[in-house]
């Protein structure tokens, strides 16, 4: 299974926030759009990842308000990317070793979605429910063989 696979049955809408706009703004829209993360695009390029973790970070360093702290001083600014084709069980051991619950899917320059550890954890899940329910449809359907009765 590929990335690609998780992106098709996700969908397409993508919640993106500039570097400079306050972070204030930034999680008004986590909250209303119920997302924990945000896309920071700069020209059209990826410039990093705002999640609730660095919002957290951000708050609490800033004596628990937000202020007018600006996106770009809390962002993450080297997310860990991966693209359309890269194998679920790197990007499962990509997210574990980074500590990272979203990851940006990018083709060359251009951003195709974002992936939660969620969306992966739940891709390995119905994939193994479906295996296993093949797995138990075969055992049921096993074919018996005529037995000769014992004299």
């Amino acid at each position: 299974m590929k990335v690609a696979d998780i992106l098709r049955v996700k969908g397409g809408t993508l919640f993106t926030v500039s570097p400079d706009q306050p972070l204030a703004h930034a999680v008004r829209t986590m909250a209303e759009r119920d997302i924990g993360s945000l896309v920071v695009m700069e020209h059209g390029d990826l410039a990093g990842m705002l999640t609730f973790r660095e919002v957290i970070l951000a708050v609490v360093g800033n004596g628990g308000t937000v202020g007018t702290t600006i996106v770009r001083t809390v962002m993450d600014d080297h997310p860990l990317t991966c693209t359309p084709e890269t194998e679920i069980d790197e990007v499962r051991r990509m997210m574990l070793e980074r500590h990272a619950r979203y990851m940006p899917v990018m083709t060359q320059r251009t951003l195709m979605g974002v992936i939660s550890f969620y969306d992966v954890a739940k891709a390995v899940v119905d994939s193994q429910d479906f295996e296993n329910r093949m797995l138990k449809a075969y055992i049921r359907d096993w074919p018996v063989e005529d037995q000769q009765p014992i004299n």
